[in-house]
């Protein structure tokens, strides 16, 4: 059982209630942070001051006082009209996610909002009631609005969510798992929309994707190298000690590790004194990449236990404060900064594609094929990589540098953060397919070596690449087999097999 309180979610918790493996429960200790909280609301409420969310309007209209019979109206006002995001929904994690993440943050005891509403997001959360949320039109600041206006819809008996693999409207899916809908009270709607959940939620996706596709890519570069006979004096450490960055070692001696006992790789002079640079730098390029995942999980550790909503209710001090908490620049930078390093990862490995399958500057059958010139061989699937890495390039355009006005300019400064996180992720669908590129040509360059002389580890990976897809004997179609192969890299719960003890 995961509890949560608002300040020790993980990221292995999140990874555990993703799997489905963990039920989750709002901890005892939170209670009292929560009820004090709420208490301060109803007495703010009750002795008639004007607070901004609970008795005003919202954005622009902060300055109009809302009567006290009309406290209720306005937030499922505020959810209705919220409730206008646009594109393909988020996937079912993220959506789940997202339920966590905002109960988490509710659960810290500085927003004012009933137990009942908690308890209802944990529920839907246990119960399998996934709200559908379009994954267009948050700005990134004002929290992410549009889509968590989506999610509260579900909790108020509207909108539609998916239960038990079938798609309902809110109210029928809520019944169906045994679930009432709530009626909101001041400040709980404002509440539940207003912070960082749908970036968070995407980012802490594309973390975990991107952290397990940058320990792939190690294997797959490792296979390469035996594919084109690469010198394994690069990875010594020595090398590697004297620039003294620790990713850098760590990717360093995976490599050599993989590469163990491999009757494939060479050493300095045999066939060559130096590899091109997507071999020979791998360390250093792939351990960038991994200084960038520490800083984005580091970020969203912080994040995934903040308070982002707005206003914040301090029962300690009697304070209701309006601040910007649900600013999400810090997540905006993150998510820029994956896009970038994942970006980086095919880029390099599409450069080992072309190393693989040009016999202008390797010794193998020219582009892999069979029969060259009557059969173009693995060709294509070089223009297909180069396709992909050209298109992350776009993709990768930092969303953080981007701003416009909104809310008759009172929001005049924005993280974009969501669609950075949403790029990030289309990037490493990319970065998986190119990936899974690199791995097909670099067993296919395998096969003409001789899959006898691999190291032990990386025929781990020859072996499970070729139980699922056969020898290129002659030309075929490789689209579904390269799809498929990205799908086997794709998720936190993917087969891994990408370990060399």
């Amino acid at each position: 059982m995961i509890l949560i309180d608002g300040k020790s979610l993980t990221l292995q918790d999140i990874e555990r209630v993703l799997d489905h493996s963990e039920q989750v429960a709002l901890c005892k200790e939170a209670e009292k942070g929560i009820l004090d909280a709420r208490e301060l609301v109803e007495r703010k409420l009750a002795e008639g001051k004007i607070v901004y969310g609970l008795n005003t309007g919202f954005g622009k209209l902060s300055e109009t006082t809302i009567s006290s019979d009309h406290v209720r109206e306005l937030q499922i006002n505020l959810i209705r009209s919220h409730a206008c995001a646009v594109g393909e929904p988020f996937s079912e994690p993220i959506s789940r996610l997202m339920l966590l993440l905002r109960a988490n943050a509710l659960a810290k005891g500085y927003s004012g909002i009933r137990m009942e509403l908690i308890q209802l997001l944990v529920d839907c959360l246990n119960r399998g009631v996934c709200p559908i949320i379009p994954g267009k039109g948050s700005l990134g600041a004002s929290g992410d609005l549009a889509p968590l206006a989506h999610l509260a819809l579900v909790l108020i008996g509207e909108g539609e969510a998916i239960y038990q693999g079938r798609r309902y409207p809110g109210i029928v899916a809520l019944q169906k798992a045994g679930l009432k809908p709530i009626q909101l009270e001041a400040k709980e709607g404002l509440a539940l929309i207003n912070g960082t959940q749908a970036m968070a939620a995407s980012g802490i996706i594309a973390y975990m994707e991107g952290k397990r596709l940058a320990d792939m890519a190690d294997g797959i570069a490792s296979l390469t190298l035996e594919g084109l006979r690469g010198v394994v004096d690069a990875f010594l450490p020595l090398t590697h000690e004297v620039r003294g960055f620790k990713e850098q070692q760590e990717v360093a001696e995976r490599i050599f590790t993989y590469l163990e006992n491999s009757q494939l790789t060479t050493r300095q002079g045999e066939l060559r004194i130096q590899d091109a640079y997507s071999l020979r730098c791998i360390p250093q390029v792939h351990g960038a990449i991994q200084q960038v995942l520490s800083y984005v999980r580091d970020k969203l550790s912080i994040e995934i236990n903040a308070a982002t909503d707005n206003p914040l209710i301090f029962p300690e001090t009697d304070q209701v404060i309006s601040g910007g908490n649900f600013h999400g620049q810090p997540l905006a930078f993150a998510m820029d900064f994956l896009g970038i390093a994942v970006s980086e990862l095919a880029n390099i490995s599409e450069r080992r594609i072309e190393r693989l399958v040009n016999p202008q500057l390797n010794d193998l059958p020219p582009f892999l094929s069979a029969n060259p010139g009557l059969e173009s061989g693995m060709m294509i699937t070089q223009y297909v990589a180069a396709s992909l890495v050209s298109e992350n390039k776009v993709l990768s355009h930092p969303s953080s540098v981007d701003s416009i006005p909104s809310s008759a300019n009172q929001e005049d400064h924005v993280s974009m953060g969501a669609a950075a996180a949403r790029h990030a992720l289309s990037i490493l669908d990319n970065a998986r397919k190119v990936l899974a590129i690199e791995w097909i040509c670099a067993a296919q360059a395998i096969d003409f070596r001789g899959a006898d002389k691999l190291a032990p580890s990386t025929k781990k990976l020859y072996d499970y690449l070729r139980n699922r897809i056969p020898f290129a004997a002659s030309d075929r179609s490789l689209s579904f087999e390269i799809e498929e192969m990205a799908g086997e890299m794709k998720g936190i719960n993917a087969p891994f097999i990408w370990s060399h003890e």
